[in-house]
């Protein structure tokens, strides 16, 4: 099975994590780590998620000057994570300078991907930052600025994958969060849409939260994305 859900594990403690994950099947889907839980636990939890057969994704967003962002990456790399993303707009020597990084781990390396405009942000939040300009133009330019700096793709929202598919190449890889079912509370992402639609608009992966991780039957709840995303596979 391909599998294209990425489950955010948003918990407070690398324990509640763990026992979360006690009830999932590592062959069904991709797990992410985030700020919360990486500042809780640390590199410890990602090396013994890593260890259950997970693939992880280290949601960490490094921005800071090329060579601090390198080094980090470099480091993060050495965990065995899946994935690792970047902030595109760190520009492009940041980016290119995360991708050498990589270098020495070969056919090893993560996934290296950049980040273009945070799904909690509309026109109205961008323009208060002095980008006078909409969501979709920002990650179009912030999506083909990191494919010259040598990542492997992009976070963005549905609402741009459609454009960002039809503009880039093929193997360019396009993650997808705020991914809703009509039943799942919006919470706090304003461009958000359900699993079929942005696995028919062209993402590769869908990160999903709370829909699963506060759901009653977590396994089956991801069974049922899982169906869904097969349903336009």
């Amino acid at each position: 099975m391909s599998k294209n859900i990425i489950i955010a594990l948003d918990f407070h403690s690398g324990d509640q994590a763990l026992s979360f994950l006690d009830r999932l099947d590592p062959d069904l889907c991709r797990v992410k780590v985030g700020k919360e839980l990486f500042t809780a636990s640390g590199p410890q939890l990602v090396k013994e998620i890593v260890a259950r057969r997970f693939d992880v994704f280290l949601d960490l967003k490094f921005h800071d000057i090329p060579n601090t962002v390198a080094s980090a990456i470099s480091v993060a790399a050495d965990l065995g994570v899946w994935m690792l993303n970047i902030h595109a707009s760190g520009g492009r020597t940041m980016m290119a300078a995360a991708r050498k990084a990589l270098d020495p781990f070969g056919d090893n390396r993560p996934l290296l991907i950049g980040v273009t405009v945070l799904t909690s942000l509309a026109k109205d939040d961008l323009e208060q930052i002095g980008i006078p300009i909409n969501p979709e133009e920002q990650v179009s330019k912030l999506a083909f600025l990191a494919r010259d700096s040598g990542l492997d793709g992009v976070v963005c929202s549905a609402a741009e994958t459609k454009l960002l598919r039809a503009q880039l190449p093929d193997d360019f890889v396009l993650v997808t969060p705020g991914i809703r079912r009509p039943e799942d509370a919006s919470g706090d992402q304003k461009r958000v849409v359900g699993p079929a639609e942005a696995i028919q608009n062209g993402s590769n992966y869908l990160v999903v939260g709370r829909p699963i991780t506060r759901a009653e039957s977590p396994n089956e709840t991801l069974l049922a994305f899982n169906s869904a995303v097969a349903s336009v596979s």
